[in-house]
């Protein structure tokens, strides 16, 4: 007689969910007012000029995020429908992370050196090529998608956010509009990550086998609108000569302490981020049950919007803190949560709640960050700075997975506790900045 065992499974909290929407909303409605905070891209008393650069800005931000998204929310599922192995998808990963410490550290550079608009355009390329390849060609080789998808993320990573604060210099910024877009940034990221799951789950929802390939033609479409408004829009500046960069390089960047604490903070940060990413399914579904992953999926996001929200407060609102000090309680309360992740299972209901908690953590110190390197780092070496702090995440990312991976030397905890190790030592990095800058005043290279 046979044993027929019925497995269990786990319902989302949708109080969480109705919480994180609600608390978004008001925080939105509710911004801050004072005498001090100058007019927003809400605004129609900005210069003409820079209010459209933002508004389309913003759109093609958005645009830039839904291809992003459409690979890290289809391309596992996309690949297993084609019968690639574990094995495979981990290769995949190490072939990507190699191309990102390897090739993708110098992106940066080179946007400085050829201008950000170029860098932009090749990151839509990539994605372009990508989706036209698995279009017409079935299923591209998981090394060159991996390679080509890799180098776009390191891409968006500092690109964007380089370009913008460019573009404001030029078209004569303040210091508080330029808050108010790295929030946005932010917040919007996330609500187009959102956005994409909802596209791809639409797109194939009817027939699998005959809508595969979909979400690949809505990618190559965004790509093709992209390139078209990066192209028409907007000029750059003649880039500056390699000699003169590498003395600016040297000088502003390498031969500054205050830099290389922003960079190992913002490095700890992507570390951590990654692993979460890579980790946190295997982690919930440890006990056995059955999760709806798709559902949890949008409230890590929504915690993170929620998190971008509250930037304002602290910055403009009746909660004024130091930037760094801000910095502070978010890097201790985020590596305390994956200190708990790390150091014990949880119930999977605790466990969303810890994850949400940490997203919204990351949602507030993705802006802050942004801010600091406003203060600190001059514009024509904004990308270099952001993409080499990147390459000890990159590498660090790159040794976990051999070791995981392939020897299983490791165990995933290991992995969640160094992620929790590293944003304990951003806070002390951000205490150390605060400190320098009571003995010597940054130089700000930018309008107040």
């Amino acid at each position: 007689m046979g044993v027929v065992i019925e497995s269990e499974v786990w319902e989302n909290n949708q109080p969480l969910s109705i919480f994180i929407f609600v608390s978004c909303l008001l925080s939105v409605l509710c911004l801050p007012q004072n005498s001090s905070r100058i007019s927003t891209v809400f605004d129609q008393l900005l210069p003409s000029s820079l209010l459209r650069f933002q508004r389309n800005f913003l759109l093609l931000f958005c645009f830039s995020s839904v291809m992003e998204g459409m690979w890290s929310v289809f391309g596992e599922y996309e690949m297993a429908y084609f019968g690639v192995s574990k094995e495979q998808m981990v290769s995949s990963l190490i072939i990507g992370s190699a191309s990102a410490l390897f090739l993708g550290t110098g992106l940066g550079m080179l946007s400085d050196l050829i201008g950000r608009k170029k860098i932009c355009l090749m990151f839509c390329v990539l994605h372009l090529f990508v989706a036209i390849w698995k279009r017409f060609f079935s299923h591209p080789s998981i090394w060159l998608a991996s390679v080509s998808l890799s180098l776009a993320s390191s891409i968006f990573l500092f690109s964007f956010e380089t370009w913008m604060v460019t573009e404001h210099d030029k078209l004569g910024h303040r210091l508080d509009s330029l808050n108010e877009m790295f929030w946005l940034m932010t917040f919007l990221e996330s609500a187009s990550l959102i956005g994409s799951q909802v596209v791809a789950n639409w797109l194939v929802s009817n027939d699998l086998k005959k809508n595969m390939f979909l979400p690949s033609t809505a990618t190559a479409l965004l790509a093709v609108v992209s390139i078209v408004s990066i192209a028409r829009e907007w000029r750059e500046s003649p880039p500056a000569s390699i000699k003169d960069y590498r003395i600016s390089l040297n000088t502003h960047i390498f031969s500054d302490k205050r830099i290389w604490l922003l960079g190992w903070a913002q490095s700890c940060v992507q570390f951590s981020v990654a692993v979460f990413w890579i980790l946190w399914a295997p982690t919930i579904v440890a006990d056995g049950r059955e999760v709806n992953l798709g559902m949890i999926y949008p409230c890590l996001l929504g915690a993170k919007m929620l998190g971008s929200t509250a930037f304002p407060w602290f910055i403009n609102g009746p909660l004024p803190l130091r930037t760094e000090d801000c910095l502070v309680y978010a890097f201790v309360i985020a590596g305390i949560v994956l200190s708990i992740v790390a150091y014990d299972y949880q119930e999977i209901g605790i466990l969303v709640g810890l994850f949400c908690l940490f997203h919204t953590c990351i949602g507030l110190v993705l802006p802050s960050l942004a801010r600091l390197r406003t203060l600190y780092v001059p514009n024509e070496l904004r990308g270099g700075m952001i993409s080499l702090s990147l390459a000890p995440a990159n590498a660090a990312i790159l040794l976990c997975l051999i070791l995981r991976g392939y020897s299983g030397s490791i165990e995933n905890s290991t992995i969640i506790a160094f992620g929790a190790i590293g944003l304990f030592s951003a806070a002390g990095c951000m205490h150390l900045l605060k400190q320098s800058g009571k003995h010597s005043p940054h130089q700000n290279f930018h309008k107040h």
